[in-house]
């Protein structure tokens, strides 16, 4: 049976698809007040979810970028028998091309996505229980397709049960540097290399400094400098200024000054700094055991022909050595920067269900739309072809 059949009534009761599953229940709620509580709540516990699935982190999204692009919030939230909540699906919906798709809160601008999972639950989930699931959101919801992007297939050791179903790799894999624990940061990254950033930094002068912001007053002097420079920086390189686009510097201050309830920010900002003048900044998400790269820009000053990047890059790359993380990865993109640090690469999957008849043919043309750009991805001569089309276009 495809994936489209088994999804494609509406009016099956509940107690029809969960007798093979431990499911009792799926609701869908469209607030983001209401579904706080329960999200916090598994955001509580072990994590099996990227910090890019944090509340604070995608309810600034949403209120800031969704709602403004039409997107409304289409919670899935499953519970068992004694309605304790054992996984929530953070989505948005929205209208595109006269079908309802629904796909996971933050956009371009999440590395990754998941779902927020009970580790009990996803390490021993079935086939069933994820057929119960999908059937609970297509009964409660008007949906017609999920097209769910980037999920990795494990968070911190833990399975994403979403693997289980029909799924198909990313257009792109992510550059991902493992860090063993108790690992030499020299085995990281090269004395050669390291003799080389150090030659560079000397001649930064005064002498700079590196740091992660933690007051609301250097986060905020940190981004009013981001959203002056990156536009000219990308305006140097022919790309298009994506930071632009509405609701996206509203949403990035306010994830960046959210405080998480140990004490941490959602958005993390390490800097570069020589005296008043601000070299390079690297922001991204931290979860105690990995650091994902989001946004990051350079001074347009004679010092960038230090690397300051690159050095920032070294200097972050030892902080989290030396704090026992196990990984950091600099986003998707293929930039030579990234594989300097990155060796390795993390598969990552779409997943394109159709929840209803009419959302069997989108979901066809989206799989077939993002095999194809995978093609050209992975084809040096397409890609080529595609970087030179794109460009005259512009």
């Amino acid at each position: 049976m495809t994936m489209a059949a088994a999804f494609d009534s509406r009016t099956a009761q509940a107690g029809h698809w969960s007798k093979a599953s431990r499911l009792a229940a799926v609701d869908i709620v469209t607030d983001l007040g209401q579904a706080e509580a329960v999200w916090r709540e598994l955001e509580s516990r072990h994590p099996t979810h990227t910090p890019y699935q944090r509340f604070d982190f995608l309810a600034a999204w949403q209120r800031q970028v969704g709602a403004r692009e039409g997107a409304a919030p289409c919670i899935a939230v499953a519970y068992d028998a004694e309605r304790r909540p054992l996984a929530l699906f953070p989505l948005a919906s929205f209208r595109k091309y006269g079908i309802h798709v629904a796909s996971f809160m933050g956009g371009k601008h999440t590395t990754f996505n998941m779902a927020l999972w009970d580790r009990d639950f996803a390490a021993g989930a079935c086939e069933a229980d994820m057929a119960a699931l999908m059937a609970g959101i297509a009964q409660h919801s008007n949906v017609d397709v999920l097209a769910l992007y980037q999920q990795p297939l494990t968070w911190r050791d833990a399975p994403n049960p979403m693997a289980l179903l029909p799924h198909q790799p990313s257009a792109n894999d992510c550059p991902l540097l493992v860090m063993e624990p108790g690992i030499d940061p020299a085995t990281l990254i090269s004395n050669s290399f390291r003799r080389r950033l150090k030659g560079k930094e000397r001649k930064l002068q005064p002498t700079p400094r590196t740091y992660i912001a933690t007051e609301d007053a250097d986060i905020t002097r940190l981004l009013d400098w981001f959203f002056r420079v990156k536009p000219l920086r990308m305006a140097e390189q022919k790309l298009p200024n994506v930071f632009a686009d509405p609701g996206i510097e509203q949403f990035i201050r306010a994830a960046c000054l959210a405080r998480l309830a140990g004490g941490g920010r959602a958005i993390d900002i390490h800097a570069l700094e020589c005296d008043e003048e601000v070299i390079a900044i690297f922001a991204g998400v931290a979860d105690g055991n990995r650091f994902s790269m989001m946004f990051n820009t350079y001074t347009m000053s004679a010092n960038a022909k230090f690397s300051p990047g690159l050095i920032l890059m070294r200097d972050i790359i030892d902080h989290y050595v030396s704090n026992g993380y196990r990984a950091l990865d600099l986003g998707i993109g293929s930039d030579d920067y990234k594989r300097l640090f990155c060796k390795n690469d993390e598969p990552i999957f779409d997943s394109f269900i159709a929840l209803t008849a009419r959302g069997r043919m989108a979901a066809a043309a989206m799989s077939g739309f993002n095999r194809a750009k995978r093609m050209v991805k992975q084809t040096p001569a397409l890609f080529e072809m595609a970087q030179k089309l794109r460009g005259a276009l512009r």
